[in-house]
């Protein structure tokens, strides 16, 4: 029998709330109805102050923490949260301290509407058909999770890479109903080489012959060879090059001669190729495009002539900025850039450059130095949610 480890939430349930409202999406696209699939750790304190919204990255969703159950026989520990080491009992985002709640975005793929769910129009998957989403019209549905669960402003919103993209709109969108926001190993928008990377793995998806035009679902087939160099190219960009050199070297497997055969043959490849096999057997291909094409569009500062400063004039939350020295993917550069806006408003804002190797995965890891920055900053934000203390108004 599986026992969840110490300072673990344990075994947690998805939840799903169905919205019988239309969503109108900045893409001029519209769906009639949606559902979101969230999960929730912790007790909501009684004025509601103590509740931290977690946004996940492209490939996240909303299990952060804890375990899922499985059938008999099933390796249950393999079913951990994708942030586990961050959200429990004594971690930084402490659920004896906080009510955390996370919810998979619309478009994704599993559980919440996105391109494999039923379309009601014709009662096929809406495939190529679901409307393009951006994290504007992600973070309007996460307010509407929030009013279904009576919370009307948010100690923390936090999030890493597109999920601290998603923190930084709500800033923006809803100054009011947060009073601090976590962006970690985010930026303020992509650069051209991130857009590239993101356009070379869509083609990937999209050139695979059991693509069918994103119509795969109908021919009980998925583009498994598109999805793999996706999620290989990914993980290249996820690592430094110092860590890819410590964790594999030049070091070849084990072989009696050299040869051209396309197996794996550096200890590299093999991992990333297992690293796609992995990937396609959890997530959709037109989700993928979905969520890519969200982080391409992402840029506040287009909305107002081009300056950060001027779109972030009105944000009233406090902030904390985390970047990792070794992550170039998302460069401390990009995040500085964050606060330099923030400090042109006045904006409360707390910045953390870590220094490591690991690459823009360091925000998933069990870092000390980046814990500590963590734990520290949460703590003040659960002292602020105490019965006797007085929750600040925002600015």
């Amino acid at each position: 029998m599986f026992v969840p480890p110490d300072h673990s939430v344990g075994i947690v349930t998805p939840k799903t709330v169905v919205f019988d409202e239309p969503l109108e999406l900045e893409s001029k696209g519209r769906l009639e109805s949606y559902q979101l699939v969230y999960e929730t750790y912790g007790t909501l304190n009684s004025n509601k102050s103590n509740a931290v919204l977690i946004c996940h990255a492209l490939s996240g969703d909303h299990h952060v923490a804890g375990y899922h159950a499985v059938e008999s026989g099933q390796d249950q520990s393999k079913t951990k949260g994708w942030w586990d080491t961050m959200i429990g009992p004594g971690k930084p985002i402490d659920t004896n301290r906080f009510y955390v709640v996370s919810s998979n975005n619309v478009g994704g793929c599993n559980g919440s509407t996105g391109p494999s769910s039923t379309n009601p129009n014709t009662n096929k998957p809406y495939g190529p058909d679901f409307p393009i989403v951006t994290v504007a019209d992600w973070v309007r549905t996460q307010a509407k999770l929030s009013d279904h669960l009576g919370i009307e402003q948010w100690a923390a919103v936090v999030g890493g890479s597109l999920g601290g993209m998603q923190a930084l709109q709500w800033s923006i969108t809803f100054p009011d109903r947060l009073r601090h926001c976590l962006v970690i190993a985010s930026a303020p928008k992509l650069n051209a080489q991130n857009i590239g990377f993101n356009d070379v793995a869509r083609q990937a998806i999209r050139t695979d012959p059991d693509f069918h035009n994103g119509n795969y679902y109908n021919q009980h087939t998925s583009p498994a060879r598109g999805m793999r160099v996706a999620r290989m190219i990914g993980h290249i960009t996820y690592l430094s090059e110092d860590m890819m050199g410590l964790k594999f070297g030049r070091d070849l497997r084990k072989k009696s001669k050299f040869d051209y055969e396309f197996t794996p043959e550096f200890e590299v490849e093999s991992y990333l190729r297992h690293q796609g096999d992995r990937f396609v057997n959890r997530f959709d291909a037109n989700t993928y495009l979905l969520m890519t094409k969200a982080l391409d569009y992402f840029d506040p500062a287009d909305e107002a002539a081009g300056s950060l400063t001027k779109a972030l004039d009105q944000v009233k939350a406090d902030f904390l900025v985390v970047s990792f020295t070794s992550d170039w993917r998302f460069s401390p550069e990009r995040s500085r850039e964050i606060v330099r806006a923030l400090q042109s408003n006045r904006v409360n804002v707390s910045y953390s450059e870590i220094q490591c190797d690991q690459g823009h995965d360091s925000f998933l890891l069990e870092i000390k130095d980046y814990m500590a920055v963590m734990q520290s900053y949460m703590n003040r934000i659960a002292n602020e949610c105490l019965p006797n203390h007085h929750v600040k108004a925002n600015k």
